[in-house]
């Protein structure tokens, strides 16, 4: 089952400032008083401790005034400002590891509203090159990162592993055979190689022999043997780092403006489960 952070810390949110507000308009004052008249009653013997006692919140207005300001707290800055996401995949090596834990700028490509994802400022849009995470369009409860290929204009061609953006190719130079540390050995030997997109230099991977797997690809963007299309407005082509192994605009079509989340800056942790921690990753920025 999908787990609906946003829609959570709306609902924690909402709540508890629902009893505080509630406690503040409709309860405190009459129990006041009744705190306030059992004291009495107990004259000058009553100690400090069950003064305390009696004068205390009950518990659910307590939780509530103590938890509210932290809920709203992390609301606006995950909705808003930073949100911190774990990379599941290798789609991304080189640059992105198995168990990278990374953030990512919410204010780049527009602030919009938790749950319901509507653009409320627009911030900015995506360029060429950058590193961003989406809602996945066949599911969008699934978020998704990739590079940005294509923005809307762009005449996208991958034709033999090699990019071409508006008919000038996007050149690749050969850093060697790529040597992985934990799950990242998986790909040990594939072809490593530093891509120069619009002048965004990154690493990306490939393949050698890696059956084609052009039958997959999206129909209407597949002419001639090989990717070809405009990217029409509104729109995103995406590609992963690790081009063979990426599960991406190829295969499921293009990302919708309005599903993008924000653009990843930084790896701020790093945890591959049965590997161990790499503390080298932690404060990395992302290319």
């Amino acid at each position: 089952m999908d787990f609906d952070i946003a829609l959570v810390l709306v609902v924690l949110t909402f709540a508890s400032g629902l009893v505080w507000i509630m406690d503040k308009v409709l309860w405190e004052k009459q129990r006041l008083a009744k705190q306030q008249a059992e004291i009495n009653s107990k004259g000058k013997d009553i100690s400090d401790q069950e003064r305390d006692a009696l004068l205390a919140d009950p518990i659910i207005v307590d939780y509530a005034k103590s938890l509210f300001p932290v809920f709203f707290i992390v609301l606006i800055l995950r909705s808003f400002i930073f949100e911190p996401f774990r990379i599941p995949s290798q789609s991304m090596m080189s640059n992105l590891w198995v168990g990278d834990f990374i953030l990512v700028n919410k204010f780049s490509y527009g602030v919009r509203l938790p749950v319901l994802n509507t653009e409320i400022f627009d911030s900015g849009k995506p360029k060429n090159g950058d590193v961003a995470v989406f809602r996945y369009p066949v599911n969008p409860a699934i978020n998704f990162i990739k590079r940005v290929i294509g923005v809307p204009g762009d005449h996208v061609v991958y034709r033999n592993k090699l990019l071409y953006i508006n008919d000038k190719p996007m050149l690749q130079q050969e850093l060697g055979s790529y040597k992985g540390m934990g799950s990242g050995t998986k790909m040990n030997g594939a072809s490593l190689k530093k891509e120069d997109l619009l002048g965004v230099k990154h690493d990306i991977l490939l393949v050698p022999g890696k059956p084609d797997l052009s039958h997959m690809y999206v129909p209407e963007f597949y002419n001639n043997g090989y990717i070809d299309l405009v990217v029409p407005e509104g729109h995103y082509f995406v590609m992963g780092d690790n081009r063979d192994e990426s599960h991406d605009s190829r295969f499921w079509g293009l990302v919708p403006e309005a599903n993008l989340v924000g653009k990843a800056f930084m790896i701020w942790f790093n945890w591959d489960v049965g590997q161990g921690l790499y503390w080298e990753r932690i404060g990395t920025s992302i290319e």
